[in-house]
């Protein structure tokens, strides 16, 4: 994969982010799950045929972006996010698309699982984190960042803090005191893109992220915050105490925290795209 194309059975797909997410040509969708030669035509009647059987215009689902196009120009072209590519696959009548519907039922049906014992969704977690070749302890750790993490959003939803962008904001006060960087600055510093920051943290950044969370998470109830600006205060002073105990320790070890360094090895990452290719072939 690079940032322009992906490959599915040999076929390229076009996409391009926008507003901070992947979108994927639809016509290009279609041809890779088809036998299509001319999926734009396909597109059409596949269109025409929804809204006859089921009333829904497909063309709702999707926006108009430009693309490259073979003969090096860039076009306007119809494509969709991966929520909406999923649902176009299914009213795709393609034997090649079934091993997608297939998918989409088993995952639809583990999510049902998880809402009834949640305790399943933890358990898949640390399945994932370990076949993507993370160690045991880290894992942990990880899991244990994602809980303390739950517990202050949701301490912030219980005092009126409730909008995801809000959210963003005092999750980078935290980082900002903690570690001198904003999570936007420290993905760049290591070269990430849409990338999970934290799956790229290693025992000491995960150890100072919990520190700065759980420390904002009990002054906020200390002092029984309220509202979004009596949670940022809470958020910088949380955030400091684990940026106070970084730099000890950095004092101490004449060691950086902060670094442009992943977790993963470079070869471990390679082997992982590897992996990734060879199931989109």
């Amino acid at each position: 994969m690079d940032d322009k194309l992906v490959v599915f059975k040999g076929k390229k797909i076009r996409r391009v982010i926008h507003d901070d997410e992947w979108y994927f040509s639809v016509v290009d969708i279609i041809a890779a799950l088809t036998d299509s030669a001319t999926p734009r035509d396909y597109w059409y009647r596949m269109k025409r045929r929804e809204k006859e059987s089921s009333g829904i215009q497909l063309s709702t689902l999707c926006r108009q972006l430009k693309l490259p196009s073979s003969d090096g120009k860039t076009y306007k072209t119809d494509v969709v996010n991966t929520e909406s590519a999923f649902r176009i696959i299914q009213s795709i009548p393609s034997p090649k698309a079934e091993p997608f519907k297939r998918w989409l039922a088993k995952v639809g049906y583990e999510r049902i699982q998880e809402i009834e014992d949640p305790e399943l969704a933890s358990k898949r977690s640390r399945a994932i984190y370990k076949a993507k070749g993370y160690p045991d302890d880290w894992v942990e750790k990880r899991m244990r960042s994602i809980a303390i993490r739950e517990e202050f959003t949701d301490e912030w939803k219980d005092r009126g803090v409730k909008e995801q962008k809000s959210y963003a904001i005092l999750t980078a006060e935290i980082s900002k005191a903690a570690f001198g960087v904003t999570p936007s600055e420290y993905k760049k510093l290591k070269g990430l893109k849409r990338e999970n920051l934290r799956d790229h943290m290693n025992d000491l950044k995960l150890i100072f992220s919990m520190l700065g969370e759980a420390a904002t998470t009990e002054i906020t109830r200390k002092r029984d915050a309220q509202g979004f600006y009596e949670s940022q205060r809470a958020a910088v002073d949380g955030g400091s105490i684990a940026g106070s105990a970084r730099r000890q320790l950095e004092k101490k070890s004449g060691k950086p925290v902060v670094s442009d360094q992943n977790f993963l090895p470079g070869t471990k990452r390679k082997k992982l795209q590897d992996k990734k290719d060879i199931l989109l072939t």
